[in-house]
């Protein structure tokens, strides 16, 4: 199966995935944000980088829209062990694309906040989980959400719709 034959075949609900410019290594996604989620209104935008030893070595993955978020940092780093290798890391090469991102998906609706990469966050989530959500939507609304993120959505499912 080709490196986005799941996302192919079975697409995961609010998941698109692409190549760059027909180049396999260098892949695009939109996820839309979890329900019940403080994210639930935003399109989120990431940037898949495949390495040569794939599916050997894990995917590298970074949010491009902005997340308030106890795993995830102010440059869209993500702090989740599947995309770790090795002894200290999850990543197992029987994985593959849409497993992870439905992965990444479930981190947007529940949070780590015992292993952050935003400690700030993180004590926010877990003392003053309200004040955590008012900020969460509020980046969401900020960023994730707008014209540009709905058009492109449309266009995409239309795409993913026909195939």
């Amino acid at each position: 199966m080709s490196l986005l034959g799941a996302l192919d075949k079975d697409p995961p609900p609010g998941i698109v995935c692409y190549p760059i410019d027909d180049d396999m290594t260098k892949l695009e996604s939109y996820m839309k944000g979890p329900p019940d989620s403080p994210y639930e209104k935003g399109l989120f935008q990431l940037e898949i980088r495949i390495p040569q030893q794939y599916p050997f070595e894990p995917p590298q993955i970074r949010f491009k829209t902005p997340v308030y978020h106890p795993n995830i940092d102010d440059g869209g780093r993500i702090c989740i062990d599947i995309l770790k290798g090795g002894e200290k890391g999850a990543w197992k090469p029987s994985m593959n694309i849409a497993t992870t991102l439905i992965s990444l998906n479930q981190l947007l609706a529940c949070p780590n906040p015992d292993d952050p990469l935003d400690a700030e966050i993180a004590k926010e989530y877990q003392l003053d989980h309200e004040r955590f959500l008012r900020n969460a939507r509020a980046l969401t609304l900020k960023y994730a959400t707008g014209q540009h993120h709905v058009s492109y959505w449309k266009r995409n499912m239309y795409f993913y719709a026909d195939h």
